[in-house]
């Protein structure tokens, strides 16, 4: 039996997996694997998604030069979600959301509101062409 056997894949063959910065415990941001981009992101080290909008295998950092080194892959209790622990590397080390920003979850609920928390580190103008 494989290892990716033991994976509760969805109805559309894919599990979610959050990104966390190994050093900080940051959550970084939340995408989509189908088997070929998990098994990929084993074989190189780096952080392989699936693009749903695309229907492709998006290879974090492609575009922007924001890669994903992984140093532990996770699999939560159910065996249907996986925890990636990585170093956010690139250009500007520590972008790791299409808007130049740290983590993807920037936003914060605060009196009945949204409120960004996180400053914008590089313009995403001038990251992706």
């Amino acid at each position: 039996m494989n290892w990716l056997d033991d994976i509760r894949w969805d109805d559309k063959g894919l599990v979610p997996v959050i990104a966390q910065e190994a050093q900080t415990g940051d959550v970084l941001m939340f995408a989509w694997m189908n088997r070929d981009a998990l098994a990929k992101t084993a074989e190189l080290g780096e952080a392989v998604y699936f693009s749903r909008s695309r229907s492709k295998l998006w290879h974090k950092g492609e575009e922007s030069g924001h890669i994903q080194k992984v140093h532990a892959i996770r699999l939560d209790c159910d065996n249907d979600v996986v925890l990636l622990q990585v170093t956010q590397l690139g250009h500007e080390p520590g972008i790791a959301c299409h808007t130049g920003r740290h983590s993807c979850f920037f936003q914060k609920y605060e009196n009945g509101q949204w409120v960004s928390t996180e400053p914008v580190l590089k313009d995403p103008g001038q990251i992706y062409k």
